[in-house]
């Protein structure tokens, strides 16, 4: 347990929240689970929310819910976009860059994890980089000028799972056409997606950008379809079990990092967000220790450039 929560013993709540009236947060994967959650808290709060899902069905659904809730004046719309195709995320892009006008918060929630065996994207990337890593890399880049003109923020929700494969990328094999191994591939994505959040705070402190931040989270053990929806059947065996007992949160709880990393005030970039109970599985929000390895500065670099190269899109700061 941290005792040394910046929050105090309760850690980070969404009480800590005001009125977000006139602010506009982009958040991926809301038909369900933490970016349900994350999405009507902030609606909760007078945010306006746009949800990038990938089945226009299932949003139109979560809309209704909202609504029910918390009545029809809220401010909730959606686009489509599935993050494991790139051309997916150039359309999703080009129509948020038509339709919204500010981005006070691009919210990466969606991913998909424990993948059997080994799947590839349309675009011939493994499935578990491809959407986790690729097509967030690719949705960032395209959308940094609207945030960066927004003095805005990019929250990338990563995985303890970071730190439970490989230490480093895994560059002479990334779709893990020898040995695949769907728990080491998923935590290859995580670590990705985390390593390339300090990345990014080193390329914008450079170029003297302090006005957009952007923060790396996690939601700990949460009561969450991500399991379900892509892990073999004896991963969603165990998952079914562990979710039963005290060692898994709520869906709501798991939403609170990032929460917190998209409306907190002088929040430090450079921590490493999540629950800080034994193990970071469940407990108070707030900042916890991060492997050095998450942020080696050589291996983000080149993941960096291998990842431009890879989708064809020159991420600018």
């Amino acid at each position: 347990m941290n005792n040394n929560n910046q929050f105090g013993k309760r850690g980070w709540t969404p009480e800590r929240i005001g009125n977000l009236s006139g602010k506009t947060f982009l958040i991926t994967g809301t038909t369900s689970g933490t970016g349900f959650e994350a999405a009507r808290i902030l609606l909760s709060k007078g945010a306006k929310v746009v949800m990038l899902n990938r089945n226009p069905v299932k949003s139109e659904d979560v809309i209704t819910t909202y609504k029910n809730e918390l009545g029809n004046d809220i401010e909730v719309s959606y686009i489509t976009v599935d993050l494991g195709k790139k051309a997916s995320v150039r359309k999703a892009a080009e129509e948020v860059r038509q339709t919204v006008t500010r981005i006070d918060a691009l919210m990466l929630n969606a991913a998909i994890a424990q993948v059997p065996k080994q799947v590839l994207t349309e675009d011939g990337f493994e499935s578990q980089l491809g959407t986790n890593h690729y097509g967030n890399f690719l949705l960032q880049a395209l959308l940094f000028p609207l945030i960066e003109k927004s003095k805005g923020r990019i929250v990338t929700v990563g995985s303890m799972g970071y730190n439970l494969g490989l230490k480093t990328i895994k560059f002479d094999d990334m779709n893990w056409d020898k040995d695949y191994n769907g728990n080491a591939a998923y935590s290859q994505s995580k670590l990705a997606q985390i390593m390339t959040v300090y990345e990014l705070q080193n390329r914008l402190e450079k170029a003297g950008k302090s006005d957009v931040k952007t923060y790396a989270c996690h939601p700990g053990a949460s009561r969450t379809s991500l399991i379900r929806t892509s892990g073999g059947w004896m991963t969603r065996f165990i998952w079914q079990l562990m979710k039963l007992s005290p060692l898994v949160q709520s869906a709501e709880k798991g939403a609170f990092p990032e929460l917190m990393c998209a409306t907190e005030e002088d929040l430090d970039q450079k921590g490493f967000y999540g629950p800080t109970g034994r193990g970071n599985w469940t407990g108070p929000v707030g900042a916890h220790k991060i492997e050095p390895h998450a942020k080696d500065k050589e291996v983000a670099t080149r993941l960096w450039d291998v990842s431009e190269n890879t989708i064809g899109q020159k991420f600018k700061v």
